[in-house]
């Protein structure tokens, strides 16, 4: 191994582990990425670096330009630890809905942060709204790039590694992909790959059972951080994928407490959804098929929130 030039070449080549307590006998083998092994533990460390070096290839962002994006807070941190490497101001705009630990980091990597409040603390489609109009009104100003994670295709290659390596480390044996929807660039960028391969892999989404839009549901409240902002996101394709799991949030929860005391895997709620869809489907295939999914980030991002507090 060889020193590394920058924090940025750390990102990617994570594990991918067979979980053997969670997932019932007469199943399908179920492998979860690691992504919490990314340097802000999060696999958004992907996207965030692929968005800002497109940006700079084709003379959007140049030196001493300020990027601004709205997050719940893996993107942010994301952001802000490239932003930090390639020596850009980052502001973000953000609120209180989501988890302490991860607005802290954005600030400790340098972040400017504004705060939009919410209702009730919980994640809304009017939330998501009033973040994105903050995050516009900031855009306007000079020598300032929008990255805006929703729109920006330029996330979606950002995973075209990942999707590389999971098919690497499955020695190409893999017959369902299942992830959940925030912008739909990791689905989109992984599915790419291993369809490439395989066109008949199977792909799964996974929604919060509460605001299942992308089931023909109504949008919801809910604490999954990271995916179900209340209707399609822009990149969503439903061409893409054969099945759309909605996985409760209480559900999610418990499974992110499971990985931790039955696997040794510390992972966020959205992991958490992950796995039970994924195990659905394992229950599906049954014995001699393998099932591929993403704990998407660190559980040391969620200390404060209910899925691990204490008490």
């Amino acid at each position: 191994m060889r020193a590394s030039a920058s924090v940025l070449e750390a990102i990617g080549n994570t594990a991918l582990v067979e979980l053997r307590r969670v997932v019932p006998p007469g199943s399908a083998k179920v492998f979860v990425k690691v992504e919490g092994q990314n340097p802000t533990g999060s696999m958004k460390d992907r996207m965030a670096q692929s968005m800002i070096a497109r940006a700079e290839a084709d003379g959007r962002l140049r030196p001493g330009d300020t990027i601004v994006e709205y997050t719940g807070g893996s993107t942010g941190a994301s952001l802000a630890l490239v932003c930090a490497a390639k020596g850009y101001r980052l502001r973000i705009v953000s609120s209180r809905a989501f988890s302490e630990e991860k607005l802290t980091q954005m600030a400790a990597f340098g972040a400017e942060l504004t705060l939009v409040e919410s209702e009730g603390g919980l994640i809304t489609k009017k939330l998501i709204g009033d973040m994105i109009a903050a995050a516009k009104a900031i855009a306007a100003e000079p020598r300032t790039y929008w990255t805006d994670q929703l729109n920006n295709r330029d996330s979606i290659a950002g995973y075209h590694p990942m999707g590389a390596e999971i098919w690497a480390q499955t020695s190409g044996r893999v017959d369902a992909f299942v992830q959940s929807i925030g912008t739909t660039a990791s689905l989109r960028g992984v599915t790419d790959v291993l369809r490439r391969h395989n066109p008949n892999i199977q792909v799964i989404a996974v929604e919060p059972a509460e605001s299942a839009v992308l089931s023909g549901g109504q949008p919801g409240a809910h604490r999954i951080e990271g995916i179900g902002i209340g209707y399609a996101p822009p990149m969503w394709d439903a061409h893409l994928v054969d099945e759309v799991i909605p996985v409760s949030t209480a559900d999610a929860e418990a499974m992110a407490r499971r990985l931790a005391r039955e696997e040794g895997l510390f992972a966020g709620t959205s992991s958490g959804a992950n796995v039970i869809a994924a195990i659905r489907i394992a229950q599906r295939l049954g014995p001699g098929k393998r099932v591929a999914t993403i704990l998407v980030d660190s559980g040391l991002k969620y200390l404060s929130t209910p899925v691990f507090r204490r008490g």
